[in-house]
């Protein structure tokens, strides 16, 4: 079968950068609902399109067609005393940038902690940096009805299995 809209495609990955070196060697392979559904990165499936189990391809992903290039306006500086105890780098939070008019919330990042001041980047932690993708398809099937309609795959391969998909956040107010 060819991967192509409404198939589940199953694929075994790593990510390095263009130096080579490592990002992410896919513990679990990545399985995802083809055909636009913003389920994995366009260029992943522009890759995959018409092709079938056994297909093994390395890409280059650009930063503009990844994660975006970095801002440097998303990172922020706030009293530690506005922030949760215990608080350790690696922590993320939702809140919405100051020149934010429309109220669109990011994830934020603690980066540094200083004694009073923490440092908080809105950027995706892959953010300017160019990706390379090595793609093994290791299965294709049809996706449900159930699948389609919900838009994304469900089962006992799907990331999305009994999973909160907002549980892993805190939100507070960041100015």
């Amino acid at each position: 079968m060819k991967i192509a809209k409404n198939t589940v495609v199953t694929v075994e990955y790593s990510l390095s950068d263009t130096l080579g070196n490592l990002i992410e060697q896919g513990q679990e392979p990545m399985v995802y609902l083809h055909g636009g559904y913003e389920n994995t990165l366009p260029k992943i499936e522009e890759a995959l399109e018409g092709k079938s189990v056994g297909f093994n391809e390395t890409i280059q992903v650009e930063p503009e067609d990844a994660f975006g290039d970095y801002d440097a306006e998303l990172v922020k500086m706030e009293e530690r005393s506005r922030l949760p105890s215990p608080l350790e780098v690696g922590m993320q939070f939702e809140g919405t940038p100051d020149d934010d008019e429309e109220g669109e919330s990011l994830i934020f990042t603690v980066t540094e902690i200083a004694e009073d001041k923490v440092v908080l980047d809105g950027n995706h932690p892959l953010a300017g940096i160019a990706l390379r993708f090595n793609l093994h398809v290791t299965e294709v099937r049809e996706a449900t009805a159930e699948e389609i309609a919900h838009g994304h795959v469900h089962g006992a391969d799907s990331h999305f299995d009994d999973e909160e998909e907002d549980g892993e956040y805190r939100t507070y107010p960041l100015h």
